[in-house]
């Protein structure tokens, strides 16, 4: 693709990463909400902080999304990341299905954030 075309797509990618991070983000913490909720308050297990702490690492990143695509993007793989240790250590079965579910959006949202980082610090094309 040329550096052109690539420019053109920096503002789209940051959009969309944007728009899965709050997606997520939102769905994530109305979980939790509902879980504890459902659950009433009670111990608070290892479990249960881990979750929270994600939770509010996946916060963390959707608003540094506006200002900061780095760190964006960094806090958003480590949800990814976190997430995935969590459901394979905690989660019963089909840890796979529920990490795509939970975990996948934050890393595709993070890749995208950090990709159009890559493509906005590169040389913009000269014109003829």
């Amino acid at each position: 693709m040329s550096q052109r075309g690539e420019h053109r797509l920096v503002k789209p990618m940051r959009w969309t990463a944007r728009a899965i991070a709050s997606v997520g983000a939102t769905y994530f913490l109305v979980m939790l909400i509902g879980s504890a909720i459902n659950d009433g308050i009670g111990p608070i297990t290892i479990e249960g902080a881990t979750m929270a702490v994600l939770g509010l690492l996946a916060l963390a990143g959707c608003v540094a999304s506006w200002w900061r695509e780095r760190l964006a993007g960094i806090l958003l793989i480590g949800t990814a990341v976190g997430l995935g240790i969590h459901i394979g250590i905690c989660a019963g079965r089909y840890h796979l299905l529920v990490w795509s579910v939970m975990g996948l959006p934050y890393l595709v949202a993070g890749l995208l954030l950090l990709g159009s980082l890559r493509l906005s610090r590169q040389e913009p094309p000269q014109h003829l």
